[in-house]
């Protein structure tokens, strides 16, 4: 057996061990998807998470159940951060979003495919997180347009790209000074919120301009490679 049961009689919690091999397993696919693509051999998943192929087949029955976990995972680690800075940016919109943004340069690596350009999957769980993504961080640009702390032509979509180039790592570039420039970014991307002296700005894409053309012809397979992830 590889599970208890949960305190409240609901789903069942993995065992201690059985958790701790799925976390290694995430962990090596994220950073196997980052260096190979999704395309990775599960061989090689499997030998860097420290586990045997049975094992990881016993978590995740084929490769789309993997990808699909570390998409949803990355969503959910955005949706989680989004929340705290809207929490507390009637204090300071500026710092909250700021937090917010070079939080998820700190945990980067976390977000491999849903920010760093993996396959769309049409899953209704990864579309209702990236819905709720823009609809907390509309709540934040409210709370700020409301202070007149942003220039009011400022959207969802332009924190949401902001944060996946910012997150993007650089070819061969040390992490220490990757995080610096991504944190300068981040910083120069936030004086340019401000609305004083802000030039206009191009008729803005939606949220659904903006994922319309990733996702793939019906029947076409399309596996990213090293330089798309």
């Amino acid at each position: 057996m590889t599970r208890n049961a949960s305190p409240d009689g609901g789903t069942p919690r993995l065992r201690a061990d059985a958790a701790r091999n799925r976390a290694q397993v995430l962990a090596a696919a994220r950073s196997a998807f980052r260096e190979l693509g999704t395309a990775a051999p599960l061989d090689e998943i499997a030998r860097r998470a420290g586990v045997n192929i049975a094992t990881l087949y016993r978590r995740f029955p084929d490769r789309d159940a993997l990808i699909r976990q570390v998409v949803l995972d990355g969503f959910t680690l955005v949706v989680q951060t989004a929340h705290d800075a809207l929490e507390t940016a009637p204090q300071d919109p500026l710092a909250a979003i700021e937090k917010m943004l070079l939080r998820l340069v700190d945990e980067r690596d976390m977000l491999v495919l849903p920010l760093i350009g993996g396959p769309v999957i049409d899953d209704t769980q990864a579309l209702e997180l990236q819905r709720r993504t823009a609809a907390t961080l509309e709540d934040i640009l409210a709370v700020a347009r409301a202070q007149d702390a942003v220039r009011p032509d400022v959207t969802a979509v332009d924190l949401i790209t902001t944060g996946a180039l910012a997150c993007r790592p650089l070819p061969h570039l040390p992490a220490e000074q990757a995080t610096t420039l991504a944190t300068r970014h981040v910083r120069i991307f936030l004086d340019g919120l401000r609305p004083d002296g802000a030039r206009p700005l191009p008729p803005p894409p939606t949220r659904e301009d903006l994922t319309a053309h990733l996702h793939t012809a019906e029947g076409t397979d399309r596996e990213p490679g090293p330089t798309q992830v």
